[in-house]
């Protein structure tokens, strides 16, 4: 939000949102990558890093934050920090993000 003093107007970003997005992680893979869509409709994402104290649910804020271009700050997990099935919030433009994930299958 940027507020000017001479114009006395508030300038809005409208295409700020938040979205979230189901997704099953599979750690210790040989590399970082998107596996697609299952048919739950959860994004299936393969990490390197292993699921130990914590290490899995960093790489995968760090992947998705690298292919979306949106800040590892604005990616959160809000359900499932010790499952492979993760509820994720993700500060940004929906259809952006979506398209990214989907552009790299």
């Amino acid at each position: 939000m940027v507020i000017s003093d001479k114009l006395r107007y508030v300038f809005i970003d409208q295409r700020l949102t938040t979205m979230k997005l189901e997704i099953h992680v599979t750690p210790n893979a040989s590399r970082n990558d998107i596996a697609g869509w299952a048919n739950d409709g959860k994004l299936r994402v393969r990490i390197q890093s292993p699921p130990v104290d914590g290490a899995a649910n960093k790489g995968l804020i760090r992947f998705l934050s690298k292919l979306t271009g949106v800040s590892k700050s604005k990616i959160r997990i809000l359900r499932g920090d010790t499952s492979r099935d993760k509820l994720l919030e993700i500060d940004g433009d929906e259809q952006e993000i979506i398209h990214s994930l989907k552009g790299k299958q």
